[in-house]
């Protein structure tokens, strides 16, 4: 396994993009797109790179961790433009690289999950597409999606009774959209559902969640893996017992192989 940091892939908004390759030793190997979580407010491509990223790596999937535009000097839908610009970048240049892309898979964590999951939902949309990094002659379109412990529905992960609100004083939904309560814009809080973006012809996804995450519910895993199965598409919930959110548990040898054998299984 090696690695290779800091390639730019695009400057968007005065911020230049990067992301690392973590390369699997497999040549040929499958290759996943991986999104930080943070909230939308904190992050780097490199979290995780010890306990999550390189060992993905070692089971065999290519990973290429990116960085994306963080609120508040950002807001939604720059993020989504900055993750398909990433994948157009990684197709474009994919033979010079030496990596297969011609099909591609995004795994995200936390708020990352959403993002990843929304990207994976959302093929040849003119409304999310964007401009970033150019390349637009080439698909942003992923194969497969590992949603992590994330937000499904921004109305209902950031609507919370006063004591929650205390409890978890960051509107995490809301400063993604850049206003003061996602309530404000209900309507287009339920357009960005995950599940209302649900159709037949949804990539696979790997949805998993820990039964004790205190900051998003597995319900919101649930939803999202409900609204797949009856649509027809190809999808799994594993709910990690005692696991909270960004638990180790996510880390383990027993997930990180699982996750990786199901990437290899659904983009090979």
């Amino acid at each position: 396994m090696t690695v290779e940091n800091d390639l730019v892939f695009a400057t968007a908004g005065g911020t230049e993009l990067g992301l690392d390759l973590y390369r699997a030793p497999q040549p040929g190997a499958p290759v996943v797109m991986y999104v930080h979580g943070g909230g939308w407010r904190h992050g780097d491509k490199a979290d995780g790179s010890a306990e999550r990223l390189a060992p993905m790596a070692a089971y065999g999937v290519t990973v290429a961790s990116v960085n994306y535009r963080l609120v508040p000097g950002a807001v939604f839908p720059d993020q989504l433009h900055d993750l398909k610009g990433a994948v157009r970048w990684l197709r474009a240049h994919g033979a010079d690289l030496g990596l297969a892309t011609a099909r591609i898979g995004v795994w995200g964590a936390s708020a990352g999950a959403y993002l990843g999951s929304l990207l994976a939902l959302t093929p040849g949309d003119a409304d999310f597409e964007g401009t970033v990094g150019g390349n637009l002659d080439q698909s942003s379109a992923v194969q497969a999606a590992v949603h992590w412990f994330g937000q499904s529905d921004l109305l209902v992960s950031g609507s919370r009774s006063e004591l929650e609100a205390r409890i978890l004083p960051f509107a995490f939904e809301a400063d993604l959209l850049g206003v003061p309560d996602v309530a404000d814009v209900a309507d287009r809080a339920r357009e960005l559902s995950l599940p209302s973006r649900v159709r037949p012809q949804a990539p696979p996804f790997l949805i998993a969640h820990g039964d004790r995450d205190r900051v998003i519910p597995p319900s919101e895993g649930e939803a999202l893996h409900r609204a797949l199965s009856r649509a027809g598409a190809n999808t799994r919930f594993d709910l990690l017992g005692g696991a909270g959110h960004e638990g180790a548990e996510f880390d383990r040898p027993d997930s990180l192989a699982m996750t990786a054998a199901w990437l290899r299984a659904v983009l090979c």
